[in-house]
């Protein structure tokens, strides 16, 4: 019987790419978000991942009814919305982590009974590097993705002894009509290429790649683990990326 795969956000970039991968692997996918993601293969399941009645009804969706334990879930559903601290809502702030957090809460939950009856499970979270490297405008996303990336060490340590294993993946920038809507054209892709040591700019596929993995049983050691995918952005000093001149003095090459 086919391994199953619940992965919320499956019609936006990341989420879609997460989706069609775990089909080309042979699971059987069901597809939660309010857009239908239009994929071969996947079973969409309409859903609010904020409410807890349709997170409920679609994981029954992709259990049969209750009739067998969910194998990989995968949360992808979320928001970067924001704006300074100082004019943010509480209406805002909420609502961002209610998006972003919350739901992964709820996700989460609903699966567990089933994980842990079945002795197994595998859960994937999706992240972000902006909690670790900080941009202008974000305190509400920082936080959210902040504690995704706790939560997953804390379940880790709950849950591991049932044989679940919980991982996150925080991309960098990856190229997403999400992402180009916020750029202006080849320039500023450009520039986010040259963010990097490598010169790349992600794309959904590179993360579905990655999720693929810590979802599988050759990846049973990352749990509690944060996988950063970003080219390498994050750990490079500013200065390494102007001295140009000092690297070519000590054989290196130019980045």
């Amino acid at each position: 019987m086919a391994r199953s795969a619940l992965i919320t956000g499956a019609a936006g970039g990341i989420g879609r790419a997460v989706a069609a991968r775990f089909v080309a692997d042979g699971y059987r996918v069901v597809g939660v978000d309010l857009a239908d993601p239009g994929l071969p293969g996947v079973t969409y399941a309409r859903a609010d991942v904020t409410d807890a009645d349709q997170v409920a009804h679609a994981v029954r969706a992709a259990t049969g009814g209750g009739e067998s334990a969910l194998d990989v879930l995968v949360t992808c559903a979320g928001v970067t919305e924001g704006k300074p601290l100082h004019r943010t809502t509480e209406q805002e702030w909420e609502g961002v982590l209610r998006a972003n957090l919350g739901s992964v809460f709820l996700c989460v939950r609903e699966v567990l009974p089933g994980m842990i009856g079945a002795g197994s499970g595998a859960v994937v979270m999706v992240g972000s590097v902006l909690h670790r490297t900080a941009a202008p405008g974000l305190p509400a996303y920082a936080a959210a993705k902040g504690a995704i990336a706790a939560l997953t060490r804390q379940l880790a340590v709950d849950y591991g002894q049932h044989g679940i294993s919980f991982v996150t993946v925080s991309p960098g920038w990856v190229r997403t009509p999400a992402t180009e809507s916020r750029l202006d054209g080849e320039a500023d892709l450009d520039r986010l290429r040259q963010s990097n040591p490598l010169r790349l700019l992600g794309t959904p596929e590179h993360i579905a790649g990655t999720v693929a993995f810590a979802a599988s049983a050759e990846a049973a050691l990352l749990n509690g683990s944060e996988l950063v995918l970003d080219a390498g952005a994050s750990v490079v000093s500013p200065a390494s990326l102007l001295r140009d001149a000092h690297r070519a003095g000590m054989g290196l090459p130019r980045l």
